[in-house]
């Protein structure tokens, strides 16, 4: 039986909510009729744009960017502070109504989930009817706006949550693949970070259909496991499992949250060094070895990422550590302003487990070079006229033992 899964995601989470609120306590005009954005003080004009209006979009003003060039782009823009503490009390509110529906629910970030509809969906004459209904049952209830994305697996759905905004229902079963999700940007493929979509346009793959149709083979030489889980995800695979409750964590980790965002993968990497040799500190500690590593990603707008790796050979060497994790966020980071990263490593060993030499670790035999392909030949020359034995190498000859002789012999 397939499964119909649906992501749900509030329309410009930051800005929705603010303005919800601010009608609430009396203001005239709704910030989502505008051109607004929340981030950054009005006067002062620092920070970055945390999230837009529709009317701020239609001006180029881009979620990430600097409020000052916002300003520049559109000089009537109207700006709010962000209240995450409102935020969270919002996000708690729509997941406590979500529920009720069905507790199969994951919660991914502070403004998306992803619901299991399958055991509720014999209620409904379609699963769109049942997005429906969620959809206008939280714009009668919290006055903001979801769009849902419904599909066969999570990776299908959020694709799909992400075609036309806000307040929209759309589908991306598998055999919709190649007319709604190939012809897009390939940018625009779920995990497709900055580094993978500069490798791909040198290969001339622009398009998410250029890459379900290459060579996953090829991929993988260029981009190795992430590029198979590209190649995957633009052919539609993906996960239908939604995790309702946080599986129990046997790893050791570590995050931090960043006093500045950072903007570029120089910064990145330097506090990856740190938290790299924090997880490597406590593995010794606990005497152990970790053989899988998945860095983390929280963005400005609290939008969270993750990825991870299999290691050749289980370690707790920090640097191994921060070559592992600089790798995930190569792989997976947007471009845009970083607000959180962790380090997270599973597979735990004992660190005087024996280890398993992988091929890497065992010297292969080197190719003669001409002096010694010389030697071989008149060896061979030799031990064909005199009978094999007759010569041999240095290294090889054992004299036989002598006899000792005994007195009274």
């Amino acid at each position: 039986m397939n499964r119909i899964i649906f992501h749900i995601d509030v329309n410009s989470a930051f800005l929705s909510w603010t303005a919800v609120e601010q009608l609430k306590n009396g203001a005239k005009i709704d910030l989502r009729t505008i051109p607004a954005i929340i981030g950054g003080d009005q006067k002062s004009r620092h920070g970055i744009v945390l999230a837009k209006s529709t009317s701020a979009k239609r001006y180029g003003i881009r979620t990430g960017e600097p409020v000052v060039n916002a300003f520049r782009k559109c000089p009537n823009l109207v700006t709010a502070p962000p209240d995450h503490k409102m935020y969270h009390e919002k996000s708690r509110l729509l997941m406590e109504y979500l529920r009720t529906f069905t507790t199969e629910i994951e919660q991914v970030s502070v403004d998306e989930c992803y619901m299991d509809f399958t055991t509720i969906a014999a209620r409904y004459p379609t699963p769109v009817d049942g997005a429906m209904e969620i959809k206008e049952g939280v714009k009668k209830r919290f006055g903001f706006t979801v769009n849902i994305g419904v599909s066969s697996n999570k990776l299908l759905a959020k694709m799909a949550s992400d075609f036309e905004k806000p307040d929209r229902i759309h589908t991306l079963f598998p055999n919709e693949i190649q007319t709604k999700m190939w012809p897009l940007p390939i940018g625009e493929l779920f995990m497709a970070g900055k580094s993978s979509v500069e490798v791909f346009r040198k290969l001339e793959i622009n398009t998410i259909g250029d890459l379900a149709q290459s060579d996953v083979k090829m991929i993988m030489l260029h981009l190795k496991s992430h590029g198979k889980t590209l190649w995957e995800f633009a052919n539609g695979i993906g996960s239908d499992v939604v995790k309702s409750e946080p599986e129990e964590t046997k790893g050791v980790g570590n995050s931090t949250t960043l006093s500045e965002d950072v903007t570029t993968y120089e910064e990145a990497r330097v506090v990856l060094q740190r938290l790299a040799e924090s997880v490597g500190g406590r593995l010794k500690k606990v005497s152990k070895k970790a053989g899988m590593v998945s860095t983390e990603i929280r963005y400005f707008d609290f939008r969270n990422v993750s990825h991870q790796m299999q290691l050749l050979k289980p370690t707790s060497e920090p640097g191994e550590l921060l070559e592992a994790a600089s790798l995930l966020f190569k792989e997976i980071w947007s471009g845009e302003p970083v607000r959180l990263l962790g380090i997270r490593t599973s597979k735990l060993v004992e660190e005087s487990e024996p280890e398993q030499l992988s091929i890497f670790d065992i010297e292969m035999p080197k190719e003669p070079d001409e002096k010694h392909k010389k030697l071989k030949k008149a060896l061979d020359e030799l031990n064909g006229r005199f009978g094999t034995g007759a010569v041999v190498k240095g290294t090889l000859y054992k004299p036989e033992k002598k006899k000792r002789k005994f007195e009274g012999q």
